[in-house]
């Protein structure tokens, strides 16, 4: 019975990417390295956004939230996997495993839904454009935001609860590198009929509403492009949907990769391949793919580099004079 019970003291084993410690090495600098141009990138968006006046429209607001999201989701995840590679170790306590799957939940649904927001916001601009300011006002948007964190927070506060009744052998092996719902439930000693359940309907509430809102959205700009008359209107207008259409395609391509991989493989290992892909790679590209592609991000980046090389020079020759 004490073997069974979880307590604050027990322990999960996080069986990771790889059980060759030669390799440890090099999957430690890898996501070291990813890690960082994560958060730097992510947070050169937020500084950039906020800074530069001509960016502070919807859109750009929406995208420094998902910016600061992304950041968080990967710092989810990220540290306590370089921990452990660094110290050899595989351990997890209870409570920080719950803590894990709830902001795992939390930042993932977080990101779900403020992409379905973006295609909404392009929705409105480039069908409605003359109720655009209206609907998309700053009170509005503030509003969407709001409400998004809230239900997030519930849903996710709701696993978590249904979750502590639930008993699990001491150092039982979770087959992934962090603590994954699904991958939590599989190996509790209890009846997870409930939790499996509620995480069906939280999937439906995560990914099948944002996803065809995100289509819907995108159906109706389509609709709207082909009405239009000049082919540089058309390329004008959905030119501003092309960076948040590749970071869509990219967050549920990898997220259909994951489940596809479980359910027709069966294989825990591929599975993990998948999740590095968009619980990792995808946040870590997303600063990129809004700056290459996106010509007012550019523009910004190019002018604060300016302006931080001016000042640059600017200290330099103080020192200098006063040298002298």
């Amino acid at each position: 019975m004490e073997a069974e019970n979880h307590t604050k003291s027990s322990q999960f084993i996080l069986l990771g990417l790889s059980e060759d410690p030669e390799l440890h090495p090099l999957l430690l600098g890898m996501f070291l390295c990813m890690y960082l141009l994560t958060v730097l990138g992510n947070l050169l968006i937020i500084l950039v956004t906020s800074c530069d006046l001509h960016l502070h429209t919807p859109m750009y607001f929406f995208l420094s939230n998902l910016s600061f999201v992304d950041i968080c989701f990967t710092s989810t995840i990220v540290p306590k996997m370089l921990v452990n590679l660094q110290a050899h170790r595989k351990d997890i306590s209870y409570m920080e495993c719950l803590t894990q799957v709830y902001f795992f939940m939390l930042f993932a649904g977080m990101d779900d839904f403020l992409l379905t927001v973006m295609a909404y916001d392009r929705f409105v601009a480039i069908c409605h454009p003359l109720k655009y300011l209206i609907i998309m006002s700053p009170q509005h948007c503030s509003l969407l935001v709001l409400i998004t964190w809230l239900i997030i927070v519930w849903v996710s506060l709701i696993h978590i609860l249904l979750m502590k009744p639930l008993t699990f052998g001491m150092g039982t092996e979770i087959p992934h590198f962090f603590c994954e719902l699904a991958q939590v439930l599989k190996v509790s000693s209890s009846d997870t009929l409930i939790n499996n359940i509620v995480l069906l309907i939280a999937t439906a509430l995560f990914c099948v509403f944002p996803v065809t809102g995100i289509l819907f959205s995108y159906c109706q700009i389509i609709s709207s492009l082909m009405r239009m008359s000049s082919s540089t209107s058309r390329y004008k207008a959905f030119s501003t949907c092309g960076s948040h259409l590749c970071v869509v395609c990219l967050f549920y391509g990898t997220s259909l990769g994951v489940y596809l991989s479980s359910a027709v493989t069966h294989s825990s290992r591929a599975s993990m391949i998948a999740s590095v892909m968009y619980t990792v790679v995808t946040p870590m590209l997303n600063p990129f793919i809004y700056s290459l592609r996106n010509k007012d991000v550019k523009g910004a980046l190019r002018t604060a580099g300016r302006i931080i090389l001016l000042q640059y020079t600017m200290q330099i020759a103080q020192r200098w004079i006063f040298q002298k």
